[in-house]
C-alpha cells in the first residue's frame, strides 16, 4: 500500500502551483496551518541549494476534531501533509499523505471512517488539479 497519492500539474511558476493547491484544499474544507519552505530552510540552515519544495500542513477542522475525540494522541499525525515540488519545465508534483495508510499504525478502529473521509477529500484535491 502506498502512503501517498500524487499528480503532476502544469503551472506558470512554482508560486502559481502552490496557489492552485491551496485553492483546491479550500474547496474540500481544508485550511493550511503550516507552510514549510524546504528550499529556503536548506539554504539558511545548511547553505545547500535545493529545488522548490513546500510542505503544506492541511487541516479540515471538523474532521480533526472528530479524530482527536476518537484518539487523543492523533495530534502527533496532524495536520495532513501535502507537498508541492518542482519537477522541471513548468511542471510541479503534488503529493498528499494517505491518511488510511498512516492511521493503520494507530490500531484504533474508531479512526477508520474518519481516515477514509479525509482520504477521499485529499484524493479529490489531487484529482482536481
Amino acid at each position: 500500500m502506498s502512503y501517498y497519492f500524487a499528480k503532476t500539474l502544469d503551472a506558470d511558476d512554482f508560486d502559481a502551483a502552490v496557489e492552485k493547491v491551496v485553492a483546491a484544499l479550500k474547496e474540500e474544507g481544508f485550511g493550511v496551518l503550516t507552510d514549510i519552505d524546504v528550499r529556503n530552510t536548506m539554504k539558511q540552515k545548511l547553505g545547500a541549494d535545493f529545488r522548490n519544495y513546500r510542505i503544506l500542513g492541511a487541516c479540515n477542522p471538523a474532521l480533526a476534531h472528530e479524530a482527536l475525540q476518537a484518539e487523543d494522541k492523533i495530534g502527533t499525525m496532524l495536520p495532513c501533509n501535502v507537498i508541492v515540488q518542482e519537477a522541471g519545465d513548468h511542471r510541479f508534483e503534488v503529493a498528499a499523505v494517505d491518511p488510511v495508510a498512516s492511521m493503520q499504525a494507530v490500531g484504533n478502529e474508531g479512526l477508520g471512517a474518519i481516515a477514509q473521509t479525509v482520504q477521499q477529500k485529499l484524493q479529490a484535491v489531487v484529482d482536481r488539479l
